[in-house]
């Protein structure tokens, strides 16, 4: 029987199943889903509770929407436009999302279909190991709303793809597909769109089954690249949100709202 796990949010559910598998689940169902105010601040808790959870072998992040995620909700994105305290806020729970992913012993797997964008398309790469449908589109954003490309993305696109993959992405907002994602790196598997929650689950299934120290381990060491890059991290992330308070991003998301092209002239 499957045992749920207590979230403080409407943006995802949590429950793990007989074998041990934590399944993090975005939705609802048919709807594109997003990260409300309080489903942001538990994408940062949440890693550290089921890394404690003794029952807890494997995680597998997943979504039952049309989409893997697209991020933060606009309520969410305007609150920082305004306010000091919120972008203070949110900067400390886009840390911890990053900083708990990293530290969490247990292997992560993600299954992305459609969309992931935003905080939905940072759980989504900074899985261990990320599956993607052929026809996911992967996208980071930053730079088209007008603010730096913080989040994950510089701590783990270099070294995933490489830099100059990593800068042609980033810096000009171009969609990633799952089958280009595989291609570069980004992903460890894309497979076709009907197959892509069963094989997310038989990798969860085959962790769940191995030696929770030697995974556990490994992933600790190989996650050491990650903390060395933890300085371009800080930097990106303190870079993206003092653009939250700048000209720039209410021009992004006015063109977001307004379905139109931004046209940028703020500071440098």
């Amino acid at each position: 029987m499957n045992r749920d796990i207590a979230v403080d949010t409407k943006s995802f559910r949590v429950f793990v199943d007989p074998q041990g598998i934590a399944h993090l689940v975005f939705g609802p169902e048919g709807t594109m889903p997003v990260t409300d105010i309080a489903g942001h601040a538990a994408l940062g808790t949440i890693w550290r509770a089921l890394d404690a959870d003794p029952k807890v072998k494997v995680i597998l992040v997943r979504s039952e929407g049309k989409g893997f995620c697209a991020g933060g909700e606009m309520a969410m994105v305007e609150e920082m436009l305004e306010s000091e305290a919120a972008r203070a806020r949110v900067m400390r729970e886009a840390r911890d999302l990053v900083r708990g992913m990293i530290d969490c012993g247990k292997p992560i797997v993600s299954a992305i279909n459609g969309a992931a964008v935003g905080a939905g398309l940072a759980v989504a790469l900074m899985a261990d190991i990320p599956v993607a449908a052929r026809n996911a589109k992967l996208i980071d954003g930053h730079t088209k709303l007008g603010v730096a490309a913080g989040d994950h993305a510089v701590a783990i696109w270099p070294l995933l793809c490489g830099m100059a993959k990593a800068k042609y992405y980033l810096l000009l907002c171009d969609v990633v597909s799952g089958e280009e994602a595989e291609r570069i790196g980004l992903v460890s598997r894309a497979v076709d769109a009907e197959a892509l929650q069963d094989e997310a689950l038989s990798i969860a299934q085959r962790l769940a089954s191995g030696s929770a120290s030697a995974l556990a381990g490994t992933k600790r060491a190989l996650n050491g690249w990650l903390h060395a890059a933890w300085p371009a991290f800080e930097a990106s992330l303190g870079a993206e949100f003092m653009d939250f308070g700048g000209l720039d991003a209410r021009e992004g998301v006015a063109a977001i709202k307004e379905k139109r092209s931004p046209v940028f002239g703020g500071a440098r």
